[in-house]
C-alpha cells in the first residue's frame, strides 16, 4: 500500500479521504516549509506526498536523492512554480495541481484589495483603532470611486477572468487586458498589445500571471513608470513576479497612488518600506483562504493521488 506524505495541516475533511483510501497517511504537524533534509527524506521515504507553496523542490533537492521512492506530488495549489517539474519527470516523478478550485475566491481577494486600497480602507482602520478619528468631514480620507474606472489585468487566464468579470459587471468597469494569446470572453475587453500601454491607460492595474522563471520580475520599473499617478496597482498573482524594489520606488516617488499586495517576492518578509507607507494594502497571502475552498483544494489533491495510484489518467497533471 503507498506510504503518503501531507507536508502541511490540512482540513479535517481532506485527511478523513485521504486516509479513506490510504491506509499510511503521515501528516506533518508545522506549517512553516519543509527544510531542505525533509525536501530530500521526504523523496526517499514516502511513494506519494501532498506538498504546498513554500515546499521547494528544486533541482538540487532531485539530484541529491539518486533513486526516490515517491513517484507523485500532488500539489495543494493551482501555482507550483516551487517544484521543478523538468527534474521531477527526469526522476519519473508526476506532478499535478489544484486548478479551478481556487479561481473566485483569487479573483475575490483582488476586488477586496483593489476597493481596499482604492477607497483606504485600511487607513481608515488605523485611523479608528488609533482613536485618532475625529469625527466626519467632507475632504476627509478622499479615495478613488472605482465604479465606472478603467480596469487593466496582466494575464487572462481563468482568474484573470473571473477579476474582469467582477470588474465589468459588479462595478460598470471597463475592462483591458495583456495576454499572450487572444481570449473569448463572456464580457467586453479589450486586448492591448504590451504592458506599459495597458498601464498608462488603466485606473487599475491587476497582475494574474502565474509564477516561474518566464514571469520573474514580469512588472518592472518601466510598468510602473507608465502607470497614471492617480492609478494603483495590485498583485494577487506570485511575489516574485514584481520587482518589489522598482515598486517601493515607484510608490516613494508618487509614480502611482497606491498598492495592494497579498503576495511578496521573498514572502514571509515584507519589506518595511512598504509596511511604511499607509497607501499600501498588506494582506498575509489569503487568496484561496476560505474553508470551503482549501477543502476543495484538498480533495482534488488526494483525488489526483488516488487516480496515481490506482493507474487512473491523473486528473489535474502538470
Amino acid at each position: 500500500m503507498p506510504r503518503i506524505f501531507i507536508t502541511r495541516p490540512l482540513p479535517d475533511v481532506v485527511l478523513e479521504k485521504a486516509r479513506a483510501h490510504f491506509s499510511d497517511v503521515v501528516v506533518r504537524q508545522e506549517t512553516s516549509p519543509l527544510s531542505g533534509d525533509e525536501l530530500r527524506d521526504a523523496l526517499r521515504d514516502y511513494d506519494g506526498i501532498l506538498p504546498t507553496l513554500g515546499d521547494l523542490f528544486t533541482a538540487e533537492v532531485f539530484a541529491d536523492v539518486a533513486n526516490p521512492r515517491a513517484k507523485v506530488l500532488a500539489n495543494f495549489g493551482v501555482g507550483y512554480n516551487h517544484i521543478n517539474t523538468s527534474a521531477a519527470k527526469a526522476k519519473g516523478i508526476a506532478v499535478s495541481n489544484t486548478p479551478g478550485a481556487v479561481t473566485d475566491a483569487t479573483a475575490d481577494i483582488a476586488l477586496t484589495l483593489m476597493l481596499m486600497t482604492a477607497r483606504r480602507a485600511g487607513e481608515g482602520e488605523r485611523m479608528l483603532r488609533s482613536q485618532s478619528w475625529a469625527g466626519w468631514h467632507p475632504t476627509q480620507l478622499l479615495g478613488l470611486h472605482l465604479s465606472g474606472k478603467t480596469v487593466g489585468i496582466i494575464g487572462m487566464g481563468r482568474i484573470g477572468q473571473a477579476i474582469g468579470r467582477r470588474c465589468h459587471f459588479g462595478f460598470g468597469m471597463d475592462v483591458h487586458y495583456v495576454n499572450r494569446s487572444t481570449k473569448t470572453l463572456d464580457f467586453p475587453a479589450t486586448q492591448v498589445a504590451d504592458m506599459a500601454t495597458l498601464a498608462g491607460q488603466v485606473d487599475v492595474v491587476v497582475v494574474a500571471v502565474p509564477g516561474g522563471a518566464a514571469t520573474h520580475h514580469l512588472i518592472d520599473a518601466s510598468v510602473f513608470a507608465a502607470m497614471q499617478p492617480h492609478a494603483i496597482f495590485v498583485n494577487i498573482a506570485r511575489g516574485d513576479v514584481v520587482d518589489e524594489t522598482a515598486l517601493i520606488a515607484a510608490l516613494q516617488a508618487g509614480h502611482l497612488a497606491g498598492a495592494g499586495l497579498d503576495v511578496y517576492e521573498f514572502e514571509p518578509k515584507v519589506p518595511d518600506a512598504l509596511m511604511a507607507m499607509e497607501n499600501v494594502t498588506l494582506l498575509p497571502h489569503l487568496g484561496t483562504a476560505a474553508l470551503d475552498v482549501r477543502v476543495d483544494m484538498g480533495l482534488m489533491a488526494v483525488e489526483n493521488l488516488r487516480a496515481f495510484f490506482d493507474e487512473d489518467p491523473l486528473p489535474n497533471a502538470v
